[in-house]
């Protein structure tokens, strides 16, 4: 059920982020384009929760799969709160949306794996647009000082 839920999140939080947000944002880093965009909020309190916003400030690069909070509202009720007060889940579910290196959308190839930051890697398909273990990137290469956002509609979670 935690796993659904999570999934469920980061869904939800993909769906909402509009593309003119990130205009310019690769003079700003992952972490303060998430925060100046507004529509990350649950994103970034999740971040912050579980210790990842120095991480994610970092030189890097990161390439970070990023739901919006619409994809976070989507889960079902209590679910954010719930993963909030499990940081060991939440680390693991964040650090599952993120992989080392900034990856373009034009890097990617079908069937081409990506391991994460958790160390469990993803697998990406290019044939009827691209997708992350299944879900959507609904926006794509948003870049940042410090590497690369895509949005995704779909929370993805490790085995």
């Amino acid at each position: 059920m935690l796993r659904k839920t999570a999934l469920s999140i980061t869904a939800a939080a993909a769906i909402a982020l509009p593309a003119a947000s990130f205009a310019s944002g690769h003079e700003s880093d992952i972490v303060d384009i998430a925060v100046a965009d507004g529509n990350f909020t649950t994103l970034v309190a999740a971040v912050e929760a579980a210790g990842l916003v120095d991480t994610l400030k970092g030189e890097g690069p990161f390439t970070v799969f990023a739901p919006t909070d619409e994809a976070f509202a989507a889960l079902p009720e209590g679910t954010v709160e719930a993963l909030l007060e499990d940081i060991p889940t939440l680390t693991a579910i964040l650090t599952y949306h993120v992989v080392p290196g900034a990856v373009m959308s034009g890097d990617l190839s079908d069937g081409m794996m990506a391991e994460t930051v958790n160390g469990k890697s993803v697998t990406i398909g290019t044939e009827d647009g691209v997708t992350v273990d299944g879900a959507n990137v609904v926006l794509a290469d948003i870049e940042a000082s410090n590497g690369v956002i895509h949005v995704i509609d779909a929370v993805i979670l490790p085995e």
